[in-house]
């Protein structure tokens, strides 16, 4: 089986990875984009060109720009490889990866640099009867929504905090889908600590007027609003009956069919931890990140990260860090002179710090409560082993330092989903029972495979299109 070799390869087509694409393309690079996906976009733009909604106009004018983007993507002559998965990936930058579709199988490619474009994932969000059958994250929620025009059910119940919550429940008001609640989780001690940065974020005014339009539509509707909810537990027998919550110290319950949640968005750093690079723990947005330079590059050379995959900054932040990533690839890769570089790079900086002006206001505003964080002993936090936080608890009573410890006594973490959704959660668990900071505590060491990938795929080998252009053929050197 040959070695493909190209100049540039991105992983995700989000906005970060489409836009890297383009800026890449138009400086001369070979470049070849890999996405799991099967159309461009990434969560935030998905379906977008071909979405399956009569209006998609109902998902908002934001979502509707992305057609644009991915326009622009498609026709930039980048090689566009959908329904690919990238499952390992070595320090060199040689990355293995598995092709669905007629001709798919199995292969390797060796990049000259690579962006990694992966974005975010949403934060686990731990509470007792999350794993019940009718929990979901209102991501999950959303890209049903985007893929396949699915609305939820009658009763659905939207539970949690930050700018999604609202922006779901103002496409499902729009949609026509009925709500039975929201149960705003965002703590009232955040209000305050969250003024400080009001005066910056008046740098960017188009997002809290968007915000300001998103709540007004939902007080405008006879959707029931609750503030300050404290606590959640699902109930049922076998799935989601009835969702209890706490408001003020007293209980209430309300019945449903479909709980969504949401408690806000983290990077996706599998890929990079996978590689070994550096990360370190943003106590601000209570997340892991790769540690980047100004251009994205990680702490191995010739290996960047664009988007929210390195930092929660939103979908326009993605697309121009994007940009700006491309253009440095292209210096170092001899493409583009630093006088060049830099006359595209001025503008592209100014709008960045635009954009980033929301971010230290949203942060402190949304700040998830500890209880969704760090939750009670009796509450599951690794659903693929069952494990609790009370487990957890104990197993650093008995001298676990760290999460990779914990592995071992309980193979918390060891199941399908990789440590996606419960690593930060095991990490503050113990950084709380240690009094150790986050950084001291540590995450999983990622292993290939990335995701499981079937023995089929990778007892065939991929065989490239004979008729499509050959990789090195886009650009002539």
């Amino acid at each position: 089986m040959s070695m493909i070799e190209v100049d540039l390869l991105i992983i995700g087509a989000g906005p970060a990875g489409m836009s890297c694409a383009v800026q890449a393309r138009e400086a001369g690079l070979n470049v070849l984009l890999l996405d799991e996906n099967q159309q461009p976009g990434g969560q935030i733009y998905r379906s977008v060109a071909q979405s399956p909604l009569v209006d998609p106009d109902v998902l908002g004018k934001d979502y509707i720009v992305g057609a644009a983007l991915v326009k622009r993507f498609l026709a930039s002559g980048a090689t566009y490889w959908p329904g690919t998965l990238a499952w390992q990936i070595t320090r060199d930058r040689q990355v293995s990866f598995t092709r669905n579709g007629a001709n798919g199988g199995s292969g390797q490619i060796q990049a000259r640099a690579l962006v990694i474009a992966n974005g975010a994932q949403e934060r686990p969000v731990p509470f007792p009867g999350w794993t019940l059958p009718g929990v979901m994250g209102i991501g999950a929620a959303q890209t049903l929504l985007k893929s396949a025009a699915l609305l939820p059910s009658q009763r659905v119940v939207l539970a949690g905090s930050g700018p999604l919550l609202y922006l779901f429940a103002w496409q499902l008001i729009r949609a026509g889908s009925s709500v039975a609640a929201i149960l705003d989780t965002t703590p009232r001690a955040n209000r305050f600590p969250a003024l400080r940065y009001l005066f910056s974020a008046l740098r960017a005014p188009g997002y809290l007027f968007k915000g300001i339009g998103l709540l007004k539509t939902i007080r405008g509707s006879a959707i029931p609003h609750i503030h300050h909810v404290e606590a959640l537990t699902a109930q049922g027998q076998g799935a989601v009956e009835s969702v209890r919550y706490t408001v003020g110290g007293r209980e209430a319950h309300i019945d449903s069919d479909l709980l969504l949640v949401h408690q806000g968005v983290i990077p996706n750093v599998q890929l990079t931890r996978s590689l070994g690079c550096k990360h370190l723990w943003d106590d601000v947005q209570l997340c892991w990140r790769p540690e980047l330079d100004e251009w994205g590059q990680t702490s191995l050379a010739g290996t960047y990260v664009a988007g929210d995959g390195g930092g929660i900054d939103g979908a326009k932040v993605a697309e121009l860090s994007g940009a700006l990533t491309a253009l440095q690839v292209a210096l170092q890769l001899g493409f583009l002179s630093e006088t060049v570089r830099d006359k595209h790079v001025r503008p592209l900086k100014r709008q960045l710090d635009r954009h980033r002006a929301i971010r230290p206001f949203l942060d402190t505003l949304y700040r998830p409560a500890d209880i969704f964080r760090r939750p009670a002993d009796q509450t599951i936090v690794c659903r693929c082993e069952e494990v609790s936080a009370g487990d957890i608890r104990a197993m650093s009573r008995l001298g676990c330092s760290g999460p990779n410890q914990t592995k071992s006594f309980s193979r918390c973490g060891m199941g399908p989903c990789q440590g996606r959704m419960c690593g930060i959660t095991v990490g503050e668990i113990l950084s709380e029972a240690r009094q150790a900071p986050m950084q001291a505590v540590g995450y999983y060491r990622i292993r290939p495979p990335i995701k499981p990938v079937q023995l089929i795929d990778l007892a065939n080998a991929y065989v490239p299109d004979v008729n499509a252009a050959p990789l090195a053929a886009f650009v002539p050197k």
